[in-house]
């Protein structure tokens, strides 16, 4: 995964935007709301969501620092965003992004936006596996290789996420997911320290379950 915005790229991009802040669980905006900005984490997580007709939330990706995010059709936002933490983003106006940007800087921020329809191919090969432990194992896999992106350590996977937005993200339940961490346990495949933190013990094991859903 590239590295998505450089440090002279992130510095000219400060000087056209505001700094926001969003606490845990707060609504960034929704779905079908007029575009009327894009943002680029600084800090934090989020999901992109749509809601069902019985308001159930269906989630589409997750979102990191330094990821952008706020694609729109028609002027209107795909899908709704909420902070899983407490977020510090930027918020680029579109009017700004459509009269005051140098095409270098526009190709790489439309590329990121196109990020977000990378995750959504991601989640439908992801959710093309019957089984949760190799969904499971496939999720941890990419969270993983977020880290190794960003120059993090990756002795452990950090989880920012609940479980239960994990089980509606793979498509299973609650239940199904906590079944599928305690079988990678007991397998000796993964340790987990808390619930925010795992380490891959059994690295083949591992690679071999994210494998059937490449």
């Amino acid at each position: 995964m590239p590295q998505l915005l450089s440090d002279e790229e992130r510095s000219r991009l400060a000087a056209i935007a505001a700094i926001v802040r969003f606490k845990k669980g707060a609504e960034i905006y929704r779905e079908s709301d007029r575009a009327d900005a894009v943002f680029n984490i600084i800090s934090g997580v989020v999901k992109a969501y749509t809601c069902g007709p019985d308001g159930k939330e269906h989630i589409a990706a997750f979102l990191f620092p330094e990821d952008v995010f706020g694609l729109a059709q028609e002027g209107r936002y795909v899908n709704s965003l909420k902070a899983l933490t407490t977020v510090t983003a930027y918020r680029i106006p579109v009017t700004v992004l459509q009269s005051r940007l140098d095409a270098a800087l526009e190709f790489h921020i439309i590329a990121k936006l196109c990020h977000e329809l990378r995750q959504a191919q991601r989640h439908a090969f992801l959710l093309a596996s019957k089984r949760t432990i190799s969904k499971l194992t496939m999720f941890l896999q990419m969270l993983e290789q977020l880290q190794t992106a960003k120059g993090e350590s990756t002795s452990e996977i950090y989880v920012p996420m609940d479980r239960s937005d994990i089980a509606e993200y793979i498509g299973t339940t609650l239940a199904a997911v906590s079944r599928a961490f305690r079988t990678l346990t007991a397998r000796g495949i993964l340790q987990s320290r808390d619930r925010r933190h795992v380490k891959v013990t059994d690295r083949d094991a591992f690679e071999k379950l994210a494998g059937r859903v490449k």
